[in-house]
């Protein structure tokens, strides 16, 4: 079975050769095949007209696949590691999220900007961080974060396709996952949308991208303690699927939020907000948030105690459940 890495290489391979428009720029991905080696092979495959090596310089990178959508291609564009996105902020966000608006929809710009995100394999800040609150907030970028092997081939095609702008998110700790790859064109059956992994009753709770497999993990040792959890794996995190997050949680009336980005002003605000506004009536207790903590990424022998993880969530649900009142009160007898 494919890892998610080859699923990224094999939707690179098929876009390249369904569409002669779709261009791949990136530090060092053509002859080495980036750093993750996502892009291995396909400079031998498709010639370096159409895998470019570019000089370590994010801002001309996406300026340069600004100019190339201009011109009707479709640019696909390799940051290397997450924290090197910032020398590109200024093309990101005044420029290729405002060219469709500014020229009041005649220019398009359908570039794929694939950002691997995220801590858990051992690397400093700049390695493994998680900017994607920034890009959510602007207006005109699309953000995807998929955080299965088979919704990295498809959501990748996808992003591929879509004529606005689309920031890709690859959680780089779940590369080496494997699962099989869909097949066809199933990819252009439906837009991306946020999908209920795990059924259940008691407790929502909402994640993306690395954080997925944790909830799934947090769910099943719930279990015995006879809670039942719903996880949700977002999949767009710009737009939400707010139908599917309300019903959830109108279903259960409890919900707690989980992302490696810090806390203040990250994207698990915006949702609880959201929910807040749309749901109130039904909550039976405030939204809660898991993440990462308000400080710069910590050093890899550190990033263990930074990172959400399993007790961490099972402690939010443990008070959504209100269950941290009974023992207080058990105590207080």
């Amino acid at each position: 079975m494919p890892t998610m890495i080859q699923a990224l290489n094999t939707s690179l391979r098929d876009a390249l050769t369904d569409d002669e428009k779709v261009v791949l720029l990136g530090e060092d991905i053509g002859t080495l095949g980036g750093v993750f080696r996502v892009t291995d092979g396909l400079k031998s495959q498709f010639g370096e007209h159409r895998v470019i090596d570019t000089p370590l310089a994010e801002s001309g990178i996406v300026g340069t696949a600004i100019g190339l959508a201009y011109r009707g291609y479709r640019p696909v564009v390799e940051i290397q590691f997450d924290g090197f996105t910032y020398p590109a902020f200024d093309q990101l966000v005044s420029q290729l999220a405002k060219l469709h608006y500014r020229s009041r929809g005649r220019v398009k710009m359908p570039v794929t900007v694939r950002i691997p995100f995220g801590g858990g394999i051992g690397s400093p800040e700049h390695h493994s961080e998680s900017p994607e609150a920034y890009f959510v907030h602007t207006a005109g970028l699309r953000v995807f974060a998929p955080s299965t092997v088979e919704d990295a081939y498809t959501m990748l095609r996808q992003a591929i396709d879509c004529d606005d702008p689309v920031i890709f998110f690859e959680p780089k700790r779940r590369y080496h996952e494997k699962a099989e790859l869909p097949y066809g064109d199933q990819w252009r059956d439906e837009a991306p949308c946020a999908r209920v992994v795990r059924r259940g009753d008691d407790v929502t709770a909402i994640g993306y991208g690395p954080t997925v497999y944790t909830l799934n993990d947090a769910a099943v040792a719930a279990e015995d303690e006879q809670i039942s959890m719903e996880v949700i794996d977002l999949r767009t995190l710009d737009p939400l699927d707010w139908s599917t997050i309300t019903q959830s949680v109108k279903h259960t009336g409890r919900v707690v939020i989980v992302h490696e980005a810090s806390a203040q002003g990250g994207l698990g605000a915006e949702i609880a907000a959201g929910i807040t506004e749309r749901c109130f009536d039904y909550l039976d207790h405030a939204p809660l948030r898991v993440t990462g903590f308000d400080v710069p990424y910590p050093p890899s022998k550190l990033e263990h105690h930074h990172l959400p993880d399993l007790d961490r969530v099972l402690h939010a649900v443990d008070t959504v459940m209100r269950r941290d009142e009974v023992t207080a009160l058990g105590a207080a007898r």
